[in-house]
């Protein structure tokens, strides 16, 4: 981190989203949301100025705690990196020259309590979890992760959960109706898998 990069940072634009999302939902109406504003207000101040993704991090998770930092990683494989995957932005689309197993440990080393690993390789394709990419993170790092991207039939769910990850994310199947949310909680449970 601190690298010099074009373009902004993925984690600041990440943060930056947020912000506008809590804001527009926000609207005073009981404590919750009062404190909800308080805590954005928070983070405005946190990030201001900062350029660096790693000190954004530890700052933010030293003032909310880990359990309220999830960090969302999109990687896909690359060449010339020690674990063979990259962080990147931009759908996929922009590579950062970050190793992304590495990122993962580093960023929980920094406050990260969760981590949402999205294969960009495998999003959106119906092929399957990427069972790599999960294996490499969870050999990193003990916060619990969540899979994401390649989800396309009942049979992909339990191998994802077999390779490390606490949770399973999946979106087509669900939206176009390929599969309904009750049916994965019984393949994951008839897989000897705890669902809630």
């Amino acid at each position: 981190m601190g690298q010099d990069r074009s373009g902004p940072d993925p984690v600041r634009l990440a943060v930056a989203s947020l912000f506008g999302a809590v804001q527009r939902h926000a609207r005073w109406r009981d404590p919750t949301e009062a404190e909800t504003a308080a805590a954005v207000n928070e983070l405005k101040e946190i990030l201001a100025g900062r350029n660096d993704a790693a000190v954004l991090l530890a700052e933010t998770a030293g003032r909310f705690g880990s359990q309220c930092m999830v960090l969302s990683v999109d990687a896909r494989r690359a060449d010339g990196l020690p674990s063979g995957f990259e962080v990147t932005t931009h759908g996929g689309r922009v590579g950062t020259g970050i190793d992304a197993v590495d990122w993962a440990r580093r960023a929980t080393e920094l406050g990260a309590g969760e981590i949402l690993l999205n294969s960009m390789d495998a999003d959106g394709t119906t092929i399957g979890f990427d069972l790599e990419l999960i294996r490499a993170v969870r050999a990193v790092v003990t916060v619990p992760v969540i899979a994401s991207g390649g989800a396309g039939t009942l049979a992909h769910f339990a191998p994802a959960v077999d390779a490390g990850a606490d949770a399973v994310l999946a979106a087509s199947v669900f939206h176009f109706g390929t599969l309904r949310i009750g049916q994965v909680k019984t393949a994951l449970r008839g897989a000897g898998h705890p669902v809630r």
